[in-house]
């Protein structure tokens, strides 16, 4: 199954899902714009509408949907619109592009019961959409931190 998330810059983000039993693979690249295969320069203009995200396969016997939601909600600030750090932009916001209304109603489920447990001291701004085409970065932005060392 897929799951994809977007949480701020995905180099980070890609590296956490990949080291999780049951990911069998993941895949960064840009999502929920408006042109078609965009590139790594032309998303950081912030006028194609996409955002940075992970496209996460996974094995739904070994590791849950929420479970995944679990690691995408621990791992980000999904109070900052369009921010995550230093990161500035549309492309860095916080995202789930569910697959299937199965996904949308867990991601909805899930988000409701973190703002009534008053995690954080700002209302949560994750957009939670259909996952239109996903467009694969380029290569050298796949396993980034694998590839870097930083893994």
């Amino acid at each position: 199954m897929k799951a994809t998330f977007g949480a701020g810059c995905f180099w980070h983000v890609e590296d956490l899902f990949s080291k999780t039993k049951g990911v069998n693979s993941t895949a960064v690249g840009y999502i929920g714009g408006q042109l078609p295969n965009p590139t790594y320069e032309e998303v950081c203009t912030d006028k194609t509408g996409h955002a940075e995200a992970v496209e996460v396969d996974y094995n739904p016997d070994e590791i849950s949907f929420e479970e995944l939601l679990k690691i995408f909600w621990e791992n980000h600030n999904p109070t900052t619109l369009n921010r995550q750090g230093p990161d500035v932009g549309i492309q860095y916001r916080s995202a789930i592009f569910y697959h299937d209304e199965k996904q949308k109603e867990i991601a909805e489920n899930s988000k409701q019961t973190l703002e009534k447990l008053d995690k954080y001291s700002l209302p949560i701004v994750t957009e939670i959409v259909p996952a239109p085409t996903f467009y694969k970065a380029e290569e050298y932005h796949q396993k980034y931190f694998k590839k870097h060392g930083f893994s």
